[in-house]
């Protein structure tokens, strides 16, 4: 073997699939290990392989695990097992010839031994209750993958009860068709395997941040976009209204969460998220990164308006002036990001009447009454009426959910024919 060129390889695979070399070199060795137990192993066997980069040997191993009578099922025990699994077999059956006895004619249980086919069922059964409680209370004896304690400190005198006792095999050179087949199967399962873990890990990362895509393709409503190692999804719940995408356009999406999949990681995006203007703000404004200025409150309507309360944890900077930007550079990117929409920028403030104040923004305030169960009656001239309350009602709208406080906005004369009537 040219062990140069082989672990050239092992590397160049590792860059290409953006997984550890550690864990192509794992798979590698899976692979050696399946296609020796094809050609030169036994049922039952477990078989690990080692390979030395440096010298280029491979070595090969059984591997038992060291265990003593209580950890063993007994005789009994198996077959209490055994019978309870054909119970639970035979009753299947029965539950499935009920369903075929309009169209078969009926035929009474013959007596005597299983049929195999049944058999089948009760030994799959029965390995299958015996995997379940393995490594829990008791396991079922099995001498290609189990040995007693005391057999085992005659070959290893330290080894203890639990552990893998390694058995050392005869290295071999030559391996059947089946053999590589075999491998050659496993080497891609495992890679595949190990690229999904390593998406699956490194976007679990970025949740709550923001990446950039290119727009692949459009499925039905659905948005697909090429974010580097994989794909996206933008579904429509989370698109922006009235924004339209086309394959090749590049856009800065939210990473709203990941889960797993079958088929492989599924990563949701967002255009639509509030958290995605925060996040494009810290992009653009160094203070707001570096924590000098904190953005203490978001309310948007997504591709129509949004209202941003921020906050200076230094008192020589001007929160809305370091958010604006000079000539209002900083804002625009982020207006531009997000094709268009409106962005109010106002001070918070731990004063109600002052919060709710610069949220009405760019609406003016005469006067403000903070009234039980969390309203705010706010006075405002009979000219700024509809600048507070904006169209359709955005205005208000948004300053309520920006300040948590249920804003209920009137004009001088509206108040003073309310005191009248009360």
């Amino acid at each position: 073997m040219d062990i140069k060129s082989f672990a050239s390889s092992i590397a160049q695979i590792a860059e290409e699939k953006g997984i550890p070399q550690e864990k192509v070199l794992e798979t590698i060795e899976q692979a050696w290990a399946a296609a020796y137990k094809k050609d030169y192993g036994k049922k039952g066997q477990v078989i690990r392989a080692k390979l030395d980069l440096k010298s280029g040997q491979i070595k090969f191993w059984q591997v038992k695990l060291v265990v003593t009578k209580s950890m063993i099922y007994s005789e009994t025990e198996l077959s209490q097992m055994e019978a309870k699994v054909e119970k639970k077999t035979k009753s299947s059956s029965t539950e499935e010839l009920e369903k075929l006895k309009e169209k078969e004619p009926k035929e009474e249980e013959p007596e005597g031994p299983l049929p195999a086919s049944r058999k089948g069922r009760v030994k799959e059964g029965l390995e299958s209750f015996t995997k379940a409680t393995a490594g829990k209370e008791k396991v079922r004896f099995n001498p290609e993958r189990h040995i007693m304690a005391d057999e085992a400190k005659k070959i290893e005198s330290k080894i203890k009860l639990g552990e893998e006792l390694l058995i050392p095999l005869k290295t071999q050179e030559d391996y059947g068709r089946i053999a590589a087949q075999t491998a050659k199967q496993v080497i891609l399962q495992r890679i595949r395997e190990a690229e999904k873990e390593s998406i699956l890990e490194e976007y679990k990362g970025k949740e709550g941040q923001i990446i950039s895509g290119i727009v692949q393709r459009m499925e039905a409503r659905n948005v697909f976009l090429d974010i580097g190692k994989t794909l996206g999804i933008l579904i429509k719940e989370e698109q922006v209204p009235g924004e339209f995408y086309r394959p090749g356009q590049r856009l800065k999406v939210y990473v709203l969460k990941v889960e797993e999949t079958p088929k492989g990681p599924l990563i949701f995006l967002s255009r639509s998220y509030p958290k995605l203007v925060s996040k494009l703000f810290e992009l653009e404004v160094p203070e707001i990164s570096a924590g000098q200025v904190e953005i203490k409150s978001i309310a948007r309507e997504a591709g129509s308006r949004t209202k941003i309360a921020v906050f200076s944890n230094v008192k020589e900077i001007d929160p809305i002036g370091a958010a604006v930007g000079q000539r209002g550079t900083r804002v625009q990117v982020v207006i531009n990001e997000l094709g268009g929409e409106k962005i109010d920028i106002i001070e918070y403030s731990e004063e109600p009447e002052k919060y709710i104040a610069n949220a009405l923004s760019p609406a003016k305030v005469l006067e403000i009454k903070i009234m039980p169960k969390n309203k705010a009656l706010v006075i405002v001239p009979e000219d700024q009426i509809s600048l507070a309350i904006g169209k359709n009602g955005q205005n208000v709208r948004l300053a309520a959910k920006l300040t948590g406080w249920k804003i209920d906005v009137r004009a001088p004369e509206s108040e003073e024919k309310s005191k009248i009537n009360d």
